[in-house]
């Protein structure tokens, strides 16, 4: 389990950080209550797409997971295309940090951090350049990146030791797993379905089609 200790961040902290540890399986159907899981939480979710959708997909996904990064840069582009802005998906991206678990809050706090009309791009960029900075000294690539963004050195120290955004992060992370059963990355929920593991574009039109039929 993760403990406050684990999400202490610092540049000190985030410089020592390990090697990549990353959680992944095969798919799997559980049905979840629709209005828990698009209660409120301690972060305001960032959705992107029609909020009249009939169909909502939530990932819980960890910036330094190669499946997430994967998915990422494979399937959400095809997902984007024929669903999210077409008006029939409302999609919403979680995070859920693996190990090493301070640098994958510190990148995803970043992407909070640039505003949401930043927050989905930022986040492409990530995973697309993941290799990049989950690396022993991952700051200087991580702030090139953020630079890119619009960020000083000032405002990127600023937001990576943002200690009360931490701990919202430590409260979703609770949650997902104990009351929605997340274990691993990429998870996704749709219209309440639980999907864990990798899915390829075939497996979210069967999941989707369901729900916009006629």
């Amino acid at each position: 389990m993760i403990t406050r200790r684990e999400f202490v961040t610092s540049n000190a902290a985030v410089l020592a950080l390990g090697t990549l540890g990353a959680l992944g399986g095969p798919a799997w159907a559980q049905t979840f209550s629709v209005l828990e899981l698009e209660a409120k939480g301690p972060l305001d979710d960032i959705p992107l797409g029609s909020a009249s959708a009939p169909v909502t997909i939530i990932e819980y996904a960890s910036m330094t997971c190669p499946h997430c990064a994967a998915f990422e840069v494979g399937v959400y582009p095809k997902l984007k295309e024929k669903y999210i802005d077409t008006g029939k998906v409302r999609f919403i991206m979680r995070l859920f940090p693996t190990p090493p678990v301070q640098l994958s809050a510190a990148a995803y706090m970043l992407a909070r951090c640039g505003g949401p009309d930043k927050f989905y791009p930022l986040i492409e960029t990530l995973f697309q350049q993941q290799q990049k900075w989950v690396v022993q000294n991952p700051i200087p690539p991580l702030l090139a990146i953020a630079k890119q963004a619009g960020f000083t050195q000032e405002s990127f120290d600023a937001c990576i030791n943002d200690k009360a955004q931490l701990n919202k992060i430590q409260q979703v992370w609770n949650t997902a797993s104990s009351k929605f059963q997340v274990d691993s990355t990429p998870t996704f929920f749709i219209n309440g379905q639980k999907f864990a593991g990798e899915m390829p574009i075939e497996q979210f039109d069967k999941a989707i089609e369901q729900y916009i039929k006629g």
